[in-house]
């Protein structure tokens, strides 16, 4: 008969010892690129939305400055066609719509004359939005984020 020698069991197998000098090393090493990664994106990121911004407002002020000057040129050119346009010492308002790009600039121009001084007075006030209404009856209505630019002569 042989002999079978039966070893006691004594619970789970030992752990073996592992080389603790490069440990999570690459765990790190990913961790530290991304982060660098998520810094330069988020940089990009925000040159780009500023540019945006910048771009609509350059476009929207182009907009609105370029409406006021075809309210004075467009009431300049009427006061000097037309006779009693308007009447002195009554001040007048001209509203013009559907200006720029996308039709919705808009415009207000007040005209004040005097006969003593012999002074005429023209404020025009440009916007880039807030039109409404079709010729002859055109509405102004600025909203909260219109761009406002405005031209005085006088002469």
């Amino acid at each position: 008969m042989k002999n079978i020698i039966l070893k006691n069991n004594r619970g789970p197998a030992q752990y073996r010892k592992r080389k603790l000098s490069g440990s999570g090393f690459v765990l790190l090493f990913a961790v530290t690129i991304s982060a660098i990664l998520l810094a330069i994106a988020l940089g990009v990121a925000n040159i780009t939305l500023k540019e945006v911004k910048f771009g609509t407002s350059a476009r929207d002020t182009n907009s609105a400055f370029f409406a006021a000057d075809t309210g004075i040129e467009y009431t300049l050119f009427k006061d000097k066609t037309s006779t009693n346009y308007p009447a002195a010492n009554s001040p007048w308002t001209e509203i013009i719509g559907g200006l720029g790009s996308v039709g919705q600039g808009c415009v207000i121009v007040t005209i004040v004359k005097t006969v003593s001084p012999n002074l005429a007075t023209f404020v025009s006030k440009g916007y880039n939005n807030g039109s409404g209404g079709s010729s002859p009856n055109w509405t102004c209505v600025p909203t909260t984020n219109s761009v406002e630019r405005e031209l005085d002569i006088s002469y």
